[in-house]
């Protein structure tokens, strides 16, 4: 590939992080793994040295990025509870509590049209085999839509508290 391809185009999907220095690829790797993975597994796809993947891998866990499973081999797999805090806390300082009220009514409704449309409270609730064929696609798009909203709900409810407790604070 040339490097005038690389710059146009989108990164490679094997490896999508060869232009980034190690503590990126290590970074890259560990967010994108589905399972916890040993040094060695990342290591081989951030193409560095299992010692540093590992040095990369502690700087990560102690920030609370990275969630490092003891055992023979160690284990590390991506915190999701980091990155849902980080969300909601991006929500937070990008938005006022008016803002993050009117996005958390919108998804409301949202929700509740689906659960009419539906008649059911939630999309697990939902039996797609129950709809004709030319509509499943239809169905399984609303369903995932309605699952991101209810999710989008919760985030912007947690960030409109955080939010809203920040400016309590001030002004007590």
């Amino acid at each position: 590939m040339s490097d005038d391809a690389r710059r146009d185009g989108p990164p490679p999907f094997d490896r999508p992080f060869d232009d980034e220095d190690t503590k990126q690829r290590v970074y890259g790797a560990v967010l994108h793994a589905r399972e916890p993975m040993t040094a060695a597994e990342i290591a081989e796809r951030a193409d560095c040295s299992e010692a540093s993947a590992r040095t990369h891998l502690s700087f990560y866990a102690d920030l609370g990025i990275v969630i490092h499973h003891d055992g023979r081999p160690a284990r590390y797999e991506r915190n999701d509870d980091y990155f849902e805090w980080r969300r909601m806390n991006e929500l937070a300082n990008e938005h006022t509590v008016d803002e993050l009220q009117a996005r958390v009514s919108e998804l409301t409704d949202q929700i509740e049209a689906y659960r009419e449309e539906y008649e059911a409270d939630a999309p697990a609730d939902v039996d797609v085999l129950d709809y004709d064929a030319e509509r499943v696609d239809d169905v399984y798009a609303d369903l995932g839509d309605w699952a991101t909203a209810i999710e989008e709900r919760r985030l912007h409810e947690r960030a409109r508290q955080k939010a809203t407790s920040s400016t309590a604070s001030s002004h007590g």
